[in-house]
């Protein structure tokens, strides 16, 4: 099995999303001995904020693309060929203002390529990322699972929605959470871990 980690926390060992990650791979990795995982750390090589020449590079004839262009949207293959090549995809997703950290937003919006990654028609949507497993390992502060502060979880249903309408439909979601509620936050991570199942 090839597994794809993607990091999107900045806080390094200090990280939920991450430590959770892990533990989705180490659990990955007993099923599938003979893994291979690559780790994408997207605080290390943040991707640029989409701008014109991002834009043009997507919507243009590769043989058409001027060097600058070429450069431009070196992230974008990349991702892309990575996400192509991984059978398992692991993304972690700290939970920062109710959504997703920039740093995994502009992934995501470098990934998102019609006739590369999508395709759409009079039908609808229809995803080119197809027959891969994914997990979110989710890591917030409060708990939004369940309860009165569920409604504030718009990270889950967008990942859900964006991820599925590439073709990755097989989605899994774990969580660390409570991290920062004095009565949860000893447990959270523990919990988060015994959680995991693959």
């Amino acid at each position: 099995m090839k597994i794809l980690h993607i990091i999107s926390s900045p806080k390094g060992e200090a990280s939920f999303s991450i430590k959770l990650g892990n533990a989705i791979i180490e659990k990955l990795k007993t099923k599938y001995p003979n893994s291979i995982v690559k780790e994408h750390d997207l605080t290390n090589t943040p991707f640029p904020h989409l701008e014109e020449l991002h834009l043009n590079a997507f919507y243009s004839p590769a043989e058409t693309h001027t060097p600058e262009m070429t450069e431009a949207i070196k992230h974008s293959d990349t991702s892309i060929a990575e996400l192509k090549d991984a059978d398992i995809i692991v993304i972690g997703v700290p939970f920062y203002n109710f959504s997703i950290p920039s740093t995994l937003k502009a992934w995501i919006d470098h990934i998102s390529r019609a006739g590369v990654t999508f395709t759409h028609d009079e039908n609808g949507l229809h995803g080119l990322i197809t027959d891969k497993k994914v997990y979110l390992a989710f890591a917030s502060g409060g708990v939004y699972s369940e309860g009165p502060t569920a409604s504030y979880d718009f990270a889950t249903p967008y990942l859900k929605s964006f991820l599925g309408a590439l073709g990755m439909t097989d989605l899994t979601v774990y969580r660390v959470e409570g991290v920062a509620v004095p009565a949860l936050k000893d447990a959270a991570l523990e919990k988060g871990i015994e959680s995991v199942e693959v």
